[in-house]
């Protein structure tokens, strides 16, 4: 996957920063100086901030600062020293007696200025605003006793929280609850972004996202990194820049790609349909849909545009077999398995056979996991492949797929899964994590709870699709390609849930959106 250099894109383990920034100070980058610039841009973002947002908060709210033995406990003292002298009340919270000694001669420089210092965690009582530097990046040990009690504590007040850098109490990598975990309205993330902070399960900690940048090189960067670091978020402008536009202006429909659809059963004709209109939401040049004889009428009036082969089917109501004088060769991908049922595991032979892309979600993992052996490429069996392969699980279905990966952190599964299956891994969660057999993963940030409703896989099914049968047209990369149709998606929600609501975004609603998610000429 080509991935232009951009830091606000890139991902980052407590380690990987800790290399980066040992990189800055081995250089020469006194760390005090560091720790200056920093909390200078923290207190500046927070002074904006409380400047211009829209809240119950006096002009000038009195900030109780809770400070750390590290140098996250620095910054927050360098923060609370500038906002101080700006004519902010501030107070000081130390909940441990040690610190690190650049941290104790910030502390004592506050207190030569008269920053009071609290006794009590009870004393933060009358504050406004909570900015909690206690622990940054790295944290790895449970908060217990005394700490823990603080943090409960603390989850329990009104006043709205700010984080410096991570939430205390969360791990930097997995997001993962160190026992107990403060509850930020505002996480001020630093230098780079944080692994931990797309994860599913901090989500209900971090609240809103800013990154605070420090100018850290690019050298520094791509020495830890390389080049294209591995783990990157997804940012609107990248996904716009990665979707097949602008066409040209004297392309046909030939030229657009053509995407067959093997979808539907008469229990589940809404999943064929909303699969479909997904597929049609993305621009591709022809569909070809192919459903239960029974169903061909209604798609037909669904989707007058499209070609739909109505198959022969079971006592059941699904496709028995696929068109004998089908021609695989027609089409640049293939997707398979929305409202499927499970009943034909040689449609999912068949597909896996043909030398076009492959997008299996629904029924169609379903099949796969049924063949234990999957992995192991047995020919004979029908699941040897050479072809790109994509697989989009939700989490059940993927504990399905790839029941020996016990990894907690579902980006880390996906990396591995893909790693050992050789596909592509759409893991759909709440951040979801696409990840390439080379090792690469991305995670998209733009989501929202309206996505929770049955269907909304269908759409993005069509969608992916619809746009790979396009790119592969104009040889676009296919994981960039995955990752554009994931951000689309979650766009398209969000666009609907202004409208109305995260309960009125359905499916059907979602497919109708998809198509003014971007412009005339592909802005949003």
């Amino acid at each position: 996957m080509s991935i232009e250099f951009n830091d606000d894109r890139i991902l980052v383990s407590a380690a990987e920063m800790a290399a980066i920034e040992t990189r800055l100070f081995d250089a020469g980058f006194p760390v005090a100086a560091l720790m200056e610039k920093v909390a200078g841009r923290i207190a500046q973002w927070l002074h904006q901030w409380l400047q211009q947002t829209d809240k119950s908060l006096p002009n000038r709210p009195q900030i109780g600062v809770l400070v750390g033995p590290g140098h996250n406990g620095g910054d927050a003292l360098v923060v609370a020293r500038e906002l101080w002298l700006q004519g902010y009340p501030i107070c000081l919270y130390r909940p441990l007696d040690k610190a690190k000694s650049l941290t104790q001669a910030h502390l004592n420089y506050a207190q030569s200025l008269g920053i009071p210092i609290l006794d009590s965690y009870e004393d933060l009582k009358p504050c406004d605003l909570i900015l909690d530097g206690l622990f940054g990046f790295g944290q790895t040990r449970p908060l217990e006793g005394d700490l823990a009690q603080l943090i409960t504590w603390l989850n329990q007040q009104p006043q709205p929280c700010i984080s410096i850098d991570i939430p205390s109490g969360l791990h930097t990598d997995t997001g993962e609850v160190l026992g107990v975990a403060l509850r930020a309205e505002i996480t001020l993330c630093l230098g780079l972004w944080k692994r931990g902070l797309l994860c599913d399960r901090a989500l209900e900690y971090v609240g809103q996202v800013q990154r605070i940048d420090f100018d850290i090189p690019q050298a520094d960067i791509e020495a830890v990194l390389g080049s294209s670091p591995a783990w990157q978020r997804i940012t609107s402008d990248w996904a716009k820049q990665a979707l097949p536009l602008p066409r040209a202006q004297a392309t046909h429909k030939y030229q657009q790609g053509h995407l067959l659809l093997i979808a539907g059963s008469s229990q589940y004709a809404g999943a064929a349909i909303l699969a479909a209109l997904g597929a049609r939401a993305s621009g591709v040049g022809m569909m070809t849909l192919a459903v239960p004889e029974s169903l061909k009428p209604l798609l037909n009036a669904q989707l007058p545009e499209a070609l739909v082969l109505g198959c022969r089917e079971t006592s059941q109501g699904a496709i028995a077999a696929l068109p004998p004088d089908l021609d695989f060769n027609r089409y640049d991908a293939i997707a398979l398995g929305p409202g499927l049922s499970q009943e034909t595991p040689s449609l999912l032979q068949q597909s896996l056979q043909q030398s076009a892309p492959l997008i299996l979600d629904a029924d169609g993992l379903n099949l796969l996991a049924a063949a234990s052996d999957w992995q192991q490429g047995q020919p004979e069996r029908g699941f040897w492949r050479n072809q790109p392969l994509i697989l989009t699980p939700h989490p059940g279905e993927f504990r399905r797929l790839f029941p020996n990966l016990s990894q907690p952190f579902p980006p880390d599964a996906a990396q591995q899964a893909a790693s050992q299956s050789g596909a592509i891994i759409v893991l759909k969660g709440a951040r979801v994590a696409i990840a390439t057999p080379e090792g690469q993963v991305q995670i998209n940030p733009h989501s929202t709870p309206a996505l929770a409703r049955g269907g909304s896989g269908d759409v993005l099914t069509g969608l992916i699709g619809g746009l790979i049968a396009t790119g592969a047209r104009q040889e676009s990369p296919l994981p960039s390609l995955v990752a554009a149709a994931v951000w689309w998606h979650a766009q398209g929600a969000q666009m609907a849930q202004k409208q109305r609501s995260s309960l009125g975004v359905d499916a059907w609603t979602l497919a109708q959106t998809l198509p003014y998610v971007l412009g005339p000429d592909g802005d949003t």
